[in-house]
């Protein structure tokens, strides 16, 4: 009976992780039909529905979600101990998930990742740009990167970029027919690019910073994009204003490009840290992965 409940409780995760009963048999070697059976099978020995099914879609019930977070650690600490035989071999091997914004990946990930993947080929990594601030256990992250404010109290944590600093731009082409805000309330009468949130399913306020005083100021515009880098093509090609993180800016600054404003305002946060969860065993490829991060490019 136990085995028979593992295998059934491990086709769930699955199902549940995927929200597919298609893609979930795909990487279970099984058809959608017996894995549909396999699922209300364990439904019915369990006693209540753990999944919602649509023609479209499957989500969680609460005792679904209840169950998920019970067996999905286990499975991943499994997964991880099995992995870590793996890498017993000559060449250290596995995979590694990190999640980042795009920001943070281009600047500090992706650049340090690149000579340990030329060294370790072995060893693969999935990079996930992402604002969403997810649940790196929930998720099945290994890593995380975020700004050292946003990091759960709970995790192992380790600074890999100085502080942030955020600046408001506009291209002179802009600027030549809207005059540049002198206060942050003059920002609401300004076509401005803005950061779609996944989270909370709404747009990223501007947070703006003098001395003491911390203003929210939530902007309009015609462009809305969930991509850093398209903010600043669309502020050089003269589309609005647009808030974004100071090293990226100084060189279209320097260039003329671009032009900052409001600069009594920009707010500074504590740099970029990874994270991980400290009740985890971390396999040989991610402890890697963790130290090539920690070093300055």
């Amino acid at each position: 009976m136990f085995g028979e409940n593992l295998n059934d409780l491990f086709a769930f995760a699955t199902v549940a992780r995927e929200r597919n009963f298609t893609r979930a048999a795909a990487q279970l070697g099984v058809s959608q039909s017996a894995l549909s059976r396999t699922v209300r099978a364990l439904e019915e020995r369990m006693g209540f529905v753990l999944l919602t099914r649509t023609t479209r879609s499957v989500s969680l019930t609460e005792a679904g979600r209840k169950v998920l977070a019970a067996v999905a650690p286990r499975f991943d600490e499994m997964n991880q101990e099995l992995q870590a035989l793996n890498e017993l071999r000559d060449r250290p091997s596995g995979n590694v998930r990190i999640t980042a914004t795009d920001y943070a990946a281009n600047a500090y990930v992706w650049p340090r990742l690149k000579p340990l993947l030329r060294r370790f080929p072995d060893i693969r990594v999935e990079l996930i740009n992402d604002y969403g601030l997810a649940n790196i256990v929930e998720q099945r992250y290994d890593i995380g990167i975020r700004l050292g404010d946003q990091i759960e109290r709970d995790m192992v944590a380790s600074r890999i970029a100085p502080d942030l600093t955020m600046v408001i731009v506009g291209a002179p082409s802009y600027l030549a027919q809207h005059a540049a805000p002198k206060k942050p309330q003059d920002l609401t009468r300004h076509s401005c690019i803005n950061l779609r949130l996944p989270t909370r399913e709404s747009l990223m306020s501007w947070s703006l910073r003098k001395g003491n005083r911390e203003v929210q100021v939530r902007v309009d515009g015609q462009l809305v994009f969930n991509s850093t880098y398209q903010m600043l093509d669309a502020a050089v090609e003269g589309f609005g204003l647009a808030y974004l993180p100071k090293d990226l800016t100084e060189e279209h600054v320097r260039a003329g490009r671009l032009v900052w404003m409001l600069e009594s305002w920009f707010p500074t946060y504590v740099g970029y840290h990874l994270y991980y969860a400290s009740r985890r065993q971390t396999s040989t490829a991610v402890s890697l992965v963790i130290e090539a991060l920690k070093q300055s490019c």
